[in-house]
């Protein structure tokens, strides 16, 4: 069986190697342009398109500010960020969180199948993010570089929809569509009909590539500066803001093995990649096959603490690319090509970038300042679910569920801490309401409560 399932699979990176070929007088293209870097040649895979995508924006787009424009916003914004980092008496700044909300599109399919993946497989994703943006001790996402850093930000599902309604941050769509064979249709139509609110909500979507869009495993939309002089509408764009993620390479087979993946892109790096563009990065390469940098790095990626680079790197190997220049390829940084499993640091220069943009950047600035994470105490939309509670909370062994108003809940869910269930029950009476945790592990637990549309999130502690 092993032996069938290693054959197919190379089977089909071998297909998508030719299928790519097929096109060799003018290379596989992404958003009708030449990518800047080849396929994997092991897989076929296209790591990012993001690149691509920002020049197809720049072309339609003619408010759109150049990458030259937008590099000279940023300079004087990253030296106010310098100078309000100083200014700190601890030398950092406050920790950002960012509310997402994750449309996860299908065309019908039972939850937790194919491309309508599970709650639990967002939430992995979800957990990654913030092990990755916080360099966390104990996590994948934790690392011993001297220039690597805790971006000091954090991600939060958000708890109200755009109506003022209780939501879980995940908003599943029905498109009827199977897959999505080009770009243009998920610029124009996938995107467009779907997004929230981009100054309140961070946006991902998940669905299925095909056509056109087979073998990339995502792209983000870069930022905007506040204003460019020189450039007139300078806030394009809105109704396309985020990022898009092939399912297969969204969440952590590590967190929520049951879920739908694919080796090695299994462990949620492809988000935080393409959050990285999103958030003002680009790839450490530059896009520009050149070992050439000036004193500001202005030919590669703008951080000059990445080590300069001819190109970016597919596989988890010690290599020197440009051996004129100092230091190895840093095939460890989270905006390079390389596997999920080697993928671990943000340099001091990367998060000041990314600080800048949030602090000054349309559409990123607001989100610091979004309340769609909090659920505010006495709202009629969650009548519903607030007599809800549990106890006794820490527990030892036995969970109950109470309400004040004598309602029950349609359903419930249990979380661990990395987002993993440890019991899903559909309420049916009061002997539905309690569960034995002598079992779990002790640490912290999320149970969620289904009530209708509305939803309600308690966390209790196992001791």
């Amino acid at each position: 069986m092993k032996k069938t399932i290693y054959i197919r699979a190379s089977l089909m990176a071998m297909l998508l190697i030719f299928g790519f070929a097929a096109n060799a007088q003018q290379g596989p293209k992404a958003f009708g342009r030449p990518l800047k870097q080849a396929p994997n040649p092991k897989n076929g895979l296209i790591r990012c398109v993001s690149t691509e995508y920002e020049a197809y924006l720049q072309e339609n787009d003619p408010g759109r500010q150049s990458r030259g424009q937008f590099e000279e916003w940023m300079a004087v914004k990253i030296q106010a960020v310098k100078a309000q980092r100083m200014a700190s008496p601890e030398g950092t700044t406050a920790i950002i969180t960012i509310p997402v909300v994750v449309h996860v599109i299908h065309n019908g399919d039972a939850v937790g199948s194919g491309e309508n993946i599970a709650d639990a497989q967002v939430l992995s994703q979800i957990t990654v993010l913030n092990q990755d943006y916080r360099r966390m001790a104990g996590t994948p996402g934790f690392n011993s570089n001297a220039v690597g850093a805790d971006v000091e930000i954090e991600f939060c599902l958000a708890k109200i929809d755009p109506e003022g309604n209780a939501t879980t941050g995940i908003d599943r769509v029905n498109l009827g569509v199977a897959s999505w064979n080009s770009e243009n249709s998920i610029e124009n139509t996938l995107k467009p009909s779907t997004i929230w609110d981009p100054t309140q909500y961070f946006n991902i979507w998940v669905c299925s590539f095909g056509g056109n869009m087979t073998g990339i495993l995502g792209y983000a939309q870069f930022p905007n500066a506040q204003q460019v002089p020189g450039v007139g509408n300078n806030n394009g764009g809105a109704d396309t803001d985020g990022v898009v993620i092939g399912y297969r390479y969204f969440g952590s087979r590590n967190i929520y093995p049951q879920g739908n993946y694919q080796f090695p892109y299994d462990k949620g790096r492809t988000t935080t990649h393409e959050i990285g563009h999103a958030l003002g990065l680009f790839h450490i390469d530059g896009d520009n096959a050149t070992c050439t940098t000036n004193t500001s790095d202005s030919a590669n990626d703008y951080c000059p603490d990445t080590p300069v680079i001819y190109e970016l790197n597919y596989e988890c190997e010690t290599i020197d690319s440009c051996p004129g220049s100092p230091g190895n390829d840093m095939i460890e940084n989270y905006m390079d090509y390389t596997p999920d499993g080697c993928m671990n640091i943000f340099t001091q220069n990367q998060k000041t970038r990314i600080v800048a943009v949030m602090q000054y950047g349309a559409r990123r600035a607001s989100l610091k300042t979004s309340t769609v994470c909090q659920v505010t105490s006495g709202r009629d939309d969650f009548e519903l679910l607030n007599g809800f509670n549990v106890y006794p909370n820490p527990t030892q062994g036995e969970l109950s569920i109470a309400s004040d108003n004598g309602n029950l809940p349609d359903s419930f869910t249990i979380y661990n801490s990395l987002g993993q269930t440890m019991a899903s029950v559909k309420v049916s009476g009061t002997s539905n309401l309690n569960v034995n945790t002598s079992a779990y592990a002790n640490g912290l637990y999320f149970i969620k409560l289904d009530k209708g549309s509305q939803s309600k999130t308690i966390k209790f502690i196992k001791n």
